[in-house]
């Protein structure tokens, strides 16, 4: 009996060593390592004249960019309808913009812009403050970004639509639009959003729709409201994550959230959707103006030729923006605004992308 209860005894503390050891063993337990700090650098004012715009960035210290935003002061009164974004997009170095050759143009990027342009009216009110996602991750140690870019559009009231798509087994984890050039007031990028290069989506013209996962392409949309051309053009940018990782077990999931308005003339829109508790960090968004139900059916432009972003960025459960240094930002908001005519049949949308690495 004495040697049967040691016998136990024994059993008893293996069993104990072989749980603590399983503790203590590095990778035994499922993580996400994903993390992502917020960098800003406040607003910068402007633009001061008409049909210019102001170029600014927000720079990760450390960490590489998984997207970014941008959020404006526009004032109030009619002169409000014309601050407008002109671009949210990557850079190498907080000033260059990759506007030449398409495909992938830059790797392992830091730099984020805002840039905000102007159409017939300024006010002193005018700024835009732009926002990086500085990414972190035990697996995703490398990102790369794909632009496309499309002549147009040319015609009033007339969507010019193009789609960046990330290479084969890699994951989209944001992305960005510019139009130029700044001297076509009326020229301006009403969406911006995650999409994948399939028939289901009609290869990027219907937008990721909330609780798809691991998108692979980025759509931005360019809007015409005065039918003015100098080569106009429209930017797409997918922020992707490096070549030869194997990214099997990474989940990127859409959160999208789309409202009614703003119709009246000079009035705007606020839409915010966040990342649930077991979809992962946020670590990118999109915004759009539009003709509503973007996830169902070809994007369409919304009720007047006026119409513009002017914010996307990460922001609190309540919209307002998150300050510099912010490492739990949850949430994605898209604020939007009419011109001087009302836009009957106007839709406001806004995505976060979620990620898990699966580490």
């Amino acid at each position: 009996m004495r040697k049967m209860l040691l016998r136990r005894g024994a059993v008893g503390k293996a069993l104990v060593m072989s749980a603590l050891l399983a503790l203590a063993v590095p990778g035994t337990a499922y993580a996400n390592t994903v993390g992502v700090t917020v960098k800003t650098p406040g607003a910068t004012m402007g633009p001061a004249s008409a049909f210019s715009e102001i170029s600014t960035n927000a720079a990760c210290s450390s960490g590489l960019i998984s997207g970014g935003g941008i959020n404006q002061a526009i004032g109030t009164g009619t002169s409000s309808n014309g601050n407008k974004i002109n671009g949210t997009s990557p850079s190498p170095d907080g000033s260059t913009e990759y506007t030449g050759s398409t495909g992938v143009v830059g790797t392992d990027v830091a730099y984020w812009l805002g840039i905000g342009g102007s159409g017939g009216a300024v006010n002193a009110s005018f700024s835009s403050t732009p926002y990086a996602m500085c990414f972190t991750s035990n697996l995703i140690n490398h990102t790369q970004v794909v632009m496309n870019k499309l002549a147009g559009p040319t015609s009033s009231g007339t969507v010019g639509l193009v789609t960046a798509t990330c290479p084969a087994n890699t994951r989209l984890l944001g992305g960005g639009a510019r139009i130029t050039p700044a001297s076509v007031g009326s020229l301006k990028p009403i969406a911006s959003f995650p999409t994948f290069n399939d028939s289901a989506h009609a290869f990027g013209q219907k937008a990721a729709a909330d609780g798809e996962t691991n998108p692979d392409s980025w759509s931005a949309v360019g809007w015409n409201g005065g039918g003015g051309n100098s080569n106009n053009t429209t930017y797409a940018y997918a922020i992707c994550s490096g070549n030869n990782i194997n990214v099997s077990g990474a989940t990127v999931k859409v959160r999208h959230s789309e409202v009614s308005g703003p119709t009246a003339a000079t009035s705007g829109q606020t839409v915010t959707v966040g990342c649930g508790g077991n979809d992962g960090k946020l670590v990118g968004g999109g915004a759009a103006i539009s003709g509503g139900n973007v996830t169902t059916t070809n994007f369409t432009g919304p009720g007047s030729v006026g119409d513009h972003l002017n914010g996307s960025y990460p922001s609190d459960s309540g919209g307002t923006p998150v300050g510099d240094g912010t490492t739990n930002a949850a949430y994605w908001t898209a604020v939007t605004h009419t011109g001087g005519g009302s836009s009957p049949s106007t839709y406001s949308d806004a995505w976060a992308l979620c990620a898990d690495d699966g580490v």
